[in-house]
């Protein structure tokens, strides 16, 4: 229904449907700009209310709690089962499927890596940061942390959700933590692109940073942790994006500064034309593929990370040209580039 150049959504629309595209649009905006709003809140709360002493013990007890998200975090079962991630994830819908042949051994840990990363990895947020998705189905052995920017642990606030809902940090020594735990059971979900493959959100277009992504290489390597590579099909077309020469420059020089790439995102907006916020509902479908068998090597020299660094490209090249046949529209004319 559309007046004024304003679109409207069909008053017989359902309330799950309508819940599910509040959830989508609600998730969204609180991964991108919750971080900031909590800090802000914060300072608001110390400098212009009578909570500042609570908030004020607050803030010192998160100094004190900042190495969590390097030591295995700490989920809540009780947040990652809020009826909202459900409708989040029914709004595309979100999915995860394997492929038929793979087991993992609950003995063992693994190393997911997962592209493309798109605007903000919603696959994988919705299949492995809530219990909702099929991750439990599938693998009920292992438990999934999943691995988020560092910068993510000291806002106030937010931090809290984040490791609630099983988030680690992104550095090397967290991602060790875990892949070391004794006993096994224990999946580390990494998308190696970074923000910087956010660049490459456009719908329909499966291109990734891999080609110079060494560091989880070395890291499955020291761990004889098994690579396993997971394809987020769909990801991609939940976003468009704004771009140019200037606005790139102007992207790059802030997302080395704050780790995190600004881009311009082109979603659903109430008006034909807008920049919306809220994402397109296309369907994601998270293919969790066959682990690549990694030895245990202390110290891995060079020659040993390019080996199995081709070996992984490999792989996830193989996968996708067999896997596209089943998820994507015009797969004959849909590449898998690798930069």
């Amino acid at each position: 229904m559309e007046f004024a150049g304003i679109k409207f959504a069909p008053l017989n629309v359902s309330l799950d449907r309508r819940l599910q595209t509040l959830a989508a649009a609600c998730g969204f905006i609180w991964l991108i700009f919750g971080g900031f709003i909590c800090l802000i809140f914060s300072v608001y709360l110390v400098l212009f209310t009578k909570y500042w002493l609570v908030t004020s013990v607050y803030l010192l007890w998160v100094l004190w709690d900042l190495k969590t998200s390097e030591t295995g975090g700490r989920p809540s079962k009780w947040v990652r089962n809020w009826r909202w991630w459900y409708y989040m994830k029914e709004y595309f819908p979100a999915r995860m499927e394997r492929l038929p042949w793979v087991q993992l051994d609950k003995n063992k840990n693994y190393l997911f890596c997962c592209f493309p990363h798109g605007m903000l990895s919603l696959g994988v947020f919705c299949n492995f940061a809530s219990d909702y998705g099929e991750f439990k189905i599938y693998f009920p052995h292992h438990s999934p942390r999943v691995v988020t920017l560092s910068q993510h642990y000291i806002m106030p606030f937010f931090r809290e959700m984040g490791l609630a809902l099983g988030g680690i940090s992104a550095e090397a020594n967290a991602i060790e933590y875990v892949l070391r735990k004794p006993g096994g059971g224990n999946v580390c979900v990494l998308m190696p692109g970074g923000a910087q493959e956010s660049y490459y959100c456009k719908p329909g277009q499966y291109r990734i940073i891999l080609k110079q992504r060494r560091g989880f290489i070395k890291l499955a390597l020291r761990n004889g942790a098994p690579l396993v590579p997971v394809l987020s099909f769909g990801e991609t077309d939940t976003f468009d994006q704004v771009e140019g020469s200037t606005l790139r420059k102007i992207q790059e020089t802030l997302r080395k500064m704050i780790g995190i790439a600004p881009v311009v995102p082109v979603g659903r907006g109430f008006f034909q034309y807008s920049f919306g916020l809220v994402p397109r509902r296309k369907r994601i479908v998270v293919v969790v593929g066959k682990p690549l068998d990694i030895p245990k090597i202390d110290n891995p020299n060079h020659e040993q990370i390019e080996e199995y660094h081709s070996k992984f490209v490999v792989h996830l090249k193989e996968m996708f040209d067999e896997q596209k046949y089943n998820y994507l529209e015009d797969p004959e004319h849909t590449e898998l580039i690798i930069e």
